[in-house]
């Protein structure tokens, strides 16, 4: 059997090679999800095979749950991709080239972002996550209108400003453990970095995290690190913007979270928590205020994934067993959440053939399943029951209560506004008079709904084994 490790990077690396000149759209659709599903079960063999550490690269109870996450909805939203794509090929906004492009492009976008999570380097981690954003830079602007070019501008330019911020404070770190572990690749080893992480110099530790967390914030949306992310939504295509949202906001918080667990192992560093408490409920709140303001509905939805990404943040901010079980229960149910609901809004934009929300009404008369889809994904990511996120919002609103009061006031009032908002908008857009053309959608329903059924399944029922699982990984998270 091969080595899963090797086999989860060189699939989707070769994959891109070979949709990089494969002429035929649909053939590249149908390697596209072939190479994807098979990462997807390379990536479960991790659960049983795990490869022995080495110097580039590491697998552990807290990164599987990211790649295993990551090659699903990777998995998901390249079958969702399938249909979407296609249409934009049929109507004319993308030609046969752009359409080789965007799938090797894709595979390229899946290969980084593993390598990130699997990476035992800090520096390979950074040069992984660097890769994922330019892949995913290119693919916002594949319309090559002028609004999706100066989305991808400004993708690039905001993004590039935070790699290199993180890139400074990854130097930091490096000069921390070197007098400790030694000059070279030793002091760049995660897991020496964490054996040793007591005996480096606080003050370095110090500024290396202010950088690091400004850095990869970036990434991960925090306000106002956020500006990036709305553009690149609206303009680029909606298998992108379920990417965005289900899994590189994920893997720039993965390599933020692997950092405050090295601060935190140093007795005289500064606790990382606080800075990220107070960075997660900006993020809530003036995404919560700024989502009654959109009229885009790809950019509504970008806000609300501000607003989430600021309920992690703030969870794992809070730290403790509880704190981090319901950041990372709220992680896994807005990934596959969020993307559902761009799976919907995808097929909606393409029948209706706006983004605009004033454009958009009567779904459920309409388009009944992509209606009620959309209905049932917007009553989960406002924390409704019986869905997932309710259990992992009330988890985390409750050990702050307990610890925190006042900072729980200034939580629930985030969620409430963020709920009142989403509730405002898609009221007119599901329930109100129809709006549009009818169009026959020519999609695939299974993503959304495979999508939605585990959300529900996790607000009802936890395996045993999950929770066991998470209570482990909430445990090494400090």
């Amino acid at each position: 059997m091969p080595d899963p490790v090797a086999a989860i990077l060189l699939t989707p690396l070769v994959a891109a090679a070979i949709l990089a000149v494969l002429p035929s759209y649909r053939l590249g659709a149908a390697l596209n999800m072939i190479a994807s599903l098979a990462s997807l079960l390379f990536a479960l063999t991790l659960l049983w095979d795990r490869p022995a550490t080495g110097p580039y690269l590491l697998v552990d109870d807290l990164n599987i749950v990211f790649v295993l996450l990551n090659c699903f909805i990777g998995f998901t939203t390249s079958t969702f991709s399938a249909s979407y794509i296609g249409h934009e090929l049929e109507t004319g906004r993308l030609t046969p080239l752009h359409l080789r492009f965007y799938h090797a492009m894709f595979q390229l976008m899946l290969f980084g972002m593993n390598l990130a999570l699997l990476a035992n380097n800090i520096g390979l981690m950074w040069v992984a996550v660097e890769l994922a954003t330019l892949t995913t830079v290119m693919m916002v602007g594949i319309y090559r209108t002028a609004e999706a070019l100066e989305a991808a501008w400004k993708y690039f330019i905001l993004g590039s400003v935070g790699i290199a911020l993180a890139l400074f404070g990854t130097i930091l770190v490096y000069l921390a453990a070197r007098p400790v572990v030694g000059e070279g690749l030793d002091a760049m080893i995660w897991t020496n970095l964490l054996l040793y992480a007591p005996q480096f110099d606080p003050s370095l530790l110090n500024i290396a995290f202010i950088f690091l967390l400004l850095g990869y914030g970036t990434k991960v949306g925090l306000a106002p690190l956020h500006a990036w992310l709305p553009d690149a939504h609206a303009e680029g295509p909606t298998p992108i913007s379920a990417v965005l949202s289900g899994l590189l906001l994920n893997v720039a918080l993965y390599a933020l979270l692997r950092f405050k667990v090295l601060l935190a192992a140093n007795p005289h560093a500064i606790a990382p928590g606080p800075l990220m408490i107070g960075l997660g409920l900006l993020s809530l709140i003036f995404a919560g205020f700024m989502l009654y303001r959109r009229r885009d509905i790809k950019r509504l939805f970008a806000y609300s994934s501000i607003e989430h990404m600021g309920i992690i943040v703030f969870a794992f901010g809070m730290a403790g067993p509880l704190g981090n079980f319901a950041g990372l229960l709220q992680m896994t149910m807005h990934s596959l959440t969020k993307s559902a609901i761009f799976f919907s809004v995808g097929h909606i934009t393409q029948v209706k053939g706006t983004q605009r929300i004033d454009g958009i009404g009567g779904l459920t008369e309409s388009h009944p399943l992509l209606g009620w889809g959309l209905v049932a994904g917007v009553a989960a990511i406002i924390g409704l029951p019986p869905f997932g996120v309710f259990t992992s919002e009330f988890l985390v609103v409750s050990s702050t209560f307990a610890r925190a009061p006042v900072l729980a006031v200034l939580l629930v009032a985030g969620l409430l506004l963020a709920f009142g908002a989403l509730l405002l908008r898609m009221t007119d857009v599901a329930f109100g008079p129809v709006k549009g053309p009818i169009g026959r959608v020519h999609a695939s329903y299974i993503p959304l709904f495979a999508h939605l059924a585990l959300v529900l399944m996790a607000g009802i029922w936890l395996p045993p084994p999950l929770v066991a699982w998470f209570q482990h990984v909430a445990a090494l998270l400090g």
